[in-house]
């Protein structure tokens, strides 16, 4: 009924809806007026187009989606009876930072443990520090490990820089540069910039929060997104300057906006892999950050402006 009713409320018609389902509009029609006729309600507001969901029919909604969470929490923890060879690994990571670390190592991994069911919680850095120190995750992929808590062990690899868009709105843009000489713009007066940033809690957000603290810079901060690839874009389409690690691929475009590599000495940071100091890994586990800390490492040594 779930899918029935997400796939409807996508079309705003059952005959579309129904051609989505590989099924026939009288049949899904007849399945919610069924449901409507069980429950005493009206579940689909069938005046509006595009169809909608009626008051009582979101509350409805709502008991179905908390439904197919309950049944999916059921199934996470009842996973080690019913399979008890399946390892089963809680990994948290931000989302945007975990599109490039996870690709660079999950599939050699799992390809070597085929025991190993990998559950990803996507949340910011505080969230997923304190679930792991609550031991609701196993592990937590991050960048910069001098804030985390030292009742985590955490292993980083390498020294990775940052740099900045420079849009065209910016009074320090140069047409026809793809790429702005190190050193050429003071830190203080690119910060004095429309900015667009990370919000609060994320890595890069702390060490930006830094540099505006450090050098007194009252910030002109025009957006913040949870997304870093969010804050890219907006840069790159004239919003304001952002920070960026290097391995955020930026395509260049000396028409819109400058690259300007920034000084480590300034901005830096380092990738980690964390967990509780007192939990004694197994193998699969041991593996795991084998596997991590020696992906980031070859990446260094195939191309080390690449991170």
């Amino acid at each position: 009924m779930l899918r029935f009713l997400d796939t409807l409320l996508k079309h705003g018609n059952y005959t579309k809806a129904a051609k989505d389902l590989y099924i026939s509009q009288p049949y899904l029609t007849q399945t919610i007026q069924n449901a409507e006729k069980e429950l005493g309600i009206e579940i689909i507001n069938r005046k509006s187009s595009p169809l909608q969901l009626t008051d009582a029919g979101r509350i409805y909604y709502q008991y179905l989606n908390s439904l197919e969470t309950e049944k999916s929490n059921f199934q996470r923890q009842i996973l080690k009876y019913s399979s008890p060879n399946k390892t089963v690994i809680h990994l948290g990571v931000l989302s945007s930072l975990g599109t490039y670390l996870l690709p660079l190592f999950m599939k050699k991994y799992l390809s070597t443990h085929p025991e190993v069911k990998i559950e990803l919680h996507e949340d910011i850095p505080e969230t997923n520090e304190k679930s792991l120190l609550n031991g609701e995750i196993d592990f937590l992929l991050g960048q910069n490990p001098e804030t985390i808590s030292p009742r985590l062990t955490v292993y980083n690899r390498g020294t990775h820089g940052y740099f900045a868009i420079i849009p065209k709105t910016s009074q320090f843009f140069q047409k026809g540069k793809k790429s702005l000489e190190p050193n050429s713009i003071s830190i203080k007066n690119l910060l004095k910039e429309k900015l667009v940033l990370t919000t609060h809690g994320s890595a890069i957000r702390r060490q930006v929060d830094y540099l505006l603290e450090k050098y007194k810079v009252n910030s002109n901060i025009v957006l913040e997104s949870s997304n870093i690839f969010t804050t890219a874009k907006l840069a790159t389409s004239g919003l304001g300057v952002t920070l960026l690690p290097e391995s955020v691929y930026i395509i260049p475009n000396s028409d819109e906006y400058n690259i300007y590599p920034l000084p480590q000495s300034i901005i830096s940071l380092d990738y980690f892999i964390a967990y509780q100091a007192d939990r004694t890994l197994n193998q699969a586990e041991q593996d795991l950050v084998d596997s991590f800390l020696n992906s980031i490492q070859e990446r260094i040594n195939q191309d080390p402006t690449l991170l």
